[in-house]
């Protein structure tokens, strides 16, 4: 087993791949996606997401499943920028709370305050408790993007800044945003970071960060009364408690399979084992939210695969390991199944 094999049973194991993301925004992504062209069957295949879980905005999603939702966007809609098109054209006030609180807020540096406080109702993200933070460098005001390795989905980089610098315009703040910096490359449709953007932009710098006008700061929002915002922050709240204290079965499931995968012992009686429950408590309890766990496992393991293969991180020998394959010829038969393709094709 190579070393990057290792880190990266690691931090799966560590709960990577159980973050999560609301509802109603990869609901948004899948609108945009389909206006330019995609179908919405595909989508929904690609990423394993299914139709059922999007009708409430406020359920979760598996972030996993949203990059998977995302990579597979771009390219049934031929439209390699759709992260940048999607921050740019989507209103976060239409898919979350989350934006209707910005708007209820004072000005633009209350409504950054708000984002960090709720912002992982929309997305969840591994790093520090904050995800923005302002600070000085060379007498300039920077609001810098902290989660861990941006890289590995620059996407959200792309949709986080385009909807920042974007969504202010329609309250009038037009020149909040000075000056933009990215740690990914610079892509194919470069042009398309000046037009959406409108700033200057640096590729490969060693952060992700917006620099700040301060005056601009202080510019009234409110576009909602001041006791909507009691009422929105009272209901985030109540969001953001079942969030932290509350996960699904399968959830919990999928986070424990993660981590035993690699072992090849990924039965039910071994995880109801890890999770200090019988196997027919298990059964009962997946039952009831409309899975098994034999599907449970399947699922998992398909967007893992895809995960791991397109990222190309790991070649398709370690691939069927780290899943738990007995062997590399099973698993090319699971992604048969799952896909119609050899993984070898699809790296």
């Amino acid at each position: 087993m190579t070393a990057s094999t290792k880190r990266m049973i690691r931090g799966h194991a560590a709960g990577g791949s159980t973050l999560t993301v609301s509802a109603g925004l990869a609901r948004g992504l899948i609108e945009l996606a389909v206006s330019r062209g995609a179908r919405r069957d595909a989508l929904l295949e690609a990423s394993g997401i299914r139709l059922a879980e999007l009708t409430d905005q406020d359920n979760r999603i598996l972030l996993a499943r949203y990059i998977a939702l995302m990579r597979a966007g771009k390219e049934l809609s031929h439209d390699p920028a759709l992260a940048l098109h999607f921050g740019e054209i989507n209103d976060l006030s239409d898919i979350s709370v989350v934006g209707l609180i910005g708007n209820a807020s004072a000005n633009m540096l209350e409504a950054l305050e708000q984002l960090n406080r709720y912002g992982r109702l929309v997305v969840e993200f591994a790093g520090p408790k904050d995800r923005f933070l302002l600070t000085r460098k060379q007498g300039k005001l920077w609001l810098v993007d902290a989660r861990d390795s941006p890289n590995e989905f620059p996407e959200l980089t792309e949709s986080t800044f385009a909807r920042m610098v974007c969504t202010p315009r329609r309250f009038g703040i037009d020149n909040w945003a000075e000056e933009i910096h990215v740690t990914h490359s610079a892509p194919s449709y470069r042009s398309e970071y000046d037009r959406v953007l409108g700033v200057p932009v640096t590729f490969d710098t060693e952060w992700n960060a917006i620099r700040a006008n301060e005056a601009a700061l202080s510019h009234p929002i409110a576009r909602e009364p001041h006791y909507a915002f009691g009422i929105l922050a009272r209901h985030a709240d109540t969001l953001l408690a079942n969030l932290e204290s509350s996960r699904s079965v399968r959830g919990e499931v999928e986070r424990l399979l993660i981590s035993m995968l690699h072992t090849g012992d990924v039965g039910i009686d071994a995880v109801a084992n890890r999770m200090s429950v019988s196997r027919q408590t298990l059964f009962r309890k997946l039952k009831a939210e409309g899975t098994t766990f034999e599907h449970t496992l399947d699922d998992l393991r398909h967007m893992l695969a895809v995960e791991y293969l397109d990222g190309k991180k790991v070649s398709v020998n370690e691939t069927a390991y780290l899943l738990g394959f007995s062997e590399p010829a099973a698993f090319s038969h699971a992604f048969k199944r799952w896909t119609g393709r050899s993984p070898r094709h699809r790296t």
